[in-house]
């Protein structure tokens, strides 16, 4: 009798056991699936996206038109590089900040910008030389091509935009970029968080229209960190 009351034990162990096991590899493909079909509208998404940038932003000639960006390329992409980069960035910003706080158009924007040139050069070349570098830098108004860009909330289309150059050394790293004109690089203490100000000037600046298609609010943003629940 004992002999059957633990052979009974056992066998409910083991369906009990088998039960959970179930349970938990049903949870875990039903993660699976739904990984995978949010995977897969994911990848929809981003192929569309693709598909809207291959096509030229028709606003974006206008919008270039009436702007003026900055762009900062490092030397190359070395946790070093980078960082001087941004120490560049930080003491241009400081120098011209001052300088640009009053500019009422693009224009009168430019002729600052050309007018310090040569000290932009000479300043940018004393930081890198300050932090032990020796490969100097050079600085030019010029129309370069631009992909899509992330500026805080706005997102500005691909495309030739006229802007302040800054090239250190060979200018192989990754780049840091805002829009000079209207001001929204030296408004604040805090790159890439726009204030209001400066969100008033790039609406005055642009057409309703084109201030839409600049502002990012609409946009979807994908995060793929989203799937890790389901990982």
């Amino acid at each position: 009798m004992m002999k059957k009351c633990l052979e009974l034990s056992n066998m409910d162990s083991l369906i009990v056991g088998n039960t959970y096991l179930e349970v938990r590899m049903r949870k875990h493909n039903g993660k699976k699936i739904i990984g995978a079909i949010l995977l897969l509208v994911i990848l929809v998404l981003v192929g569309n996206g693709k598909m809207q940038q291959a096509k030229a932003d028709p606003l974006q000639p206008e919008i270039a038109r009436k702007i003026l960006r900055f762009h900062i390329l490092a030397n190359s992409d070395s946790e070093e590089d980078q960082a001087v980069k941004i120490k560049v960035r930080d003491a241009i910003g400081k120098m011209m900040g001052p300088k640009l706080a009053d500019s009422k158009n693009l224009e009168e924007t430019k002729k600052i910008v050309s007018e310090n040139m040569d000290e932009i050069v000479a300043l940018a070349e004393k930081t890198l030389e300050d932090n032990g570098y020796t490969y100097g830098a050079a600085a030019e108004l010029a129309h370069v091509q631009f992909p899509e860009k992330n500026y805080g909330d706005y997102t500005f289309p691909a495309g030739e935009y006229e802007a302040l150059e800054v090239t250190l050394g060979k200018g192989g790293g990754h780049n840091w970029w805002c829009v000079l004109y209207p001001n929204m690089c030296f408004q604040g203490a805090v790159y890439e968080v726009v204030d209001e100000e400066a969100d008033e000037a790039l609406r005055e600046v642009l057409t309703p229209e084109e201030y839409a298609d600049v502002f990012d609010s609409g946009k979807l943003e994908i995060r793929f960190k989203f799937l890790e629940y389901f990982r």
